[in-house]
């Protein structure tokens, strides 16, 4: 089903026990690569990659955005309150790789330069407590592919992550960022959908050096093995 375009968004249709049991996405996504490689962003990440992640941000041009996200992933070193209303330190994290390996303009007569901030939108969208999932829901006006809706008192206090695919609400297994990043990552497989074109570059990087998914056979831009060579070094 997921390999024919005209059945992929029946799915939750006819498997409606994703909208609620969870962890049904972690499942599939074992069943198609093993236990080895569906744990590797986890046990990967907040060793090998967030730190470097954050330093190599450190080097490029300061913007306000780039700034903000670099005190909330590592407040240590600067004034904490000023984290306050910004994303948790590990979220805050993944969103600093949008800035290193930003999207890219692909397909348009005037390719510009779109910005990592733009590109966030189509990753997470912060909800207040107390939000309406159903009419989140009710605004989508066309069928996009997964991204999180954070539910939360703030950014850095999310009560609830879901996986919003086919106006739909999927419910993720933690309310921990990194858990919840990890399973919109792996819903891609699940479902069959493609990355969106604007977070092309950074899926395509946690995929092939994170995940070690079809390395060598996915379409990869210069920059992602740049910034691989410079953080595996």
């Amino acid at each position: 089903m997921v390999l024919d375009p005209q059945l992929s968004s029946n799915i939750l249709s006819h498997f409606p026990r994703f909208k609620d049991v969870k962890g049904l996405i972690e499942q599939d996504f074992v069943l198609m690569f093993g236990e080895d490689v569906s744990g590797k962003f986890l046990e990967k990440w907040p060793t090998m990659f967030k730190e470097k992640i954050i330093k190599q941000c450190r080097k490029l041009p300061s913007t306000t955005e780039l700034n903000d996200l670099l005190l909330a992933a590592d407040p240590q070193e600067d004034d904490a309150d000023g984290a306050d209303f910004g994303w948790d330190s590990d979220f805050a994290s993944i969103l600093l790789l949008l800035h290193l390996v930003p999207p890219t303009a692909q397909g348009r007569k005037k390719p510009g330069k779109m910005s990592a901030s733009q590109a966030e939108k189509h990753l997470v969208v912060f909800k207040k407590s107390g939000t309406s999932i159903e009419e989140h829901l009710d605004t989508i006006t066309s069928s996009t592919q997964p991204y999180l809706l954070a539910v939360g008192t703030q950014r850095n206090r999310i009560s609830q992550y879901f996986i919003i695919l086919d106006k739909t609400a999927i419910p993720c297994m933690s309310n921990s960022s990194l858990s919840s990043f990890d399973e919109l990552f792996k819903a891609h497989f699940v479902f069959g959908t493609s990355y969106h074109t604007m977070l092309y570059n950074m899926y395509t990087f946690i995929q092939t050096t994170i995940y070690n998914i079809d390395v060598g056979k996915v379409r990869e831009r210069p920059r992602i093995a740049e910034i691989r060579a410079r953080l595996l070094h």
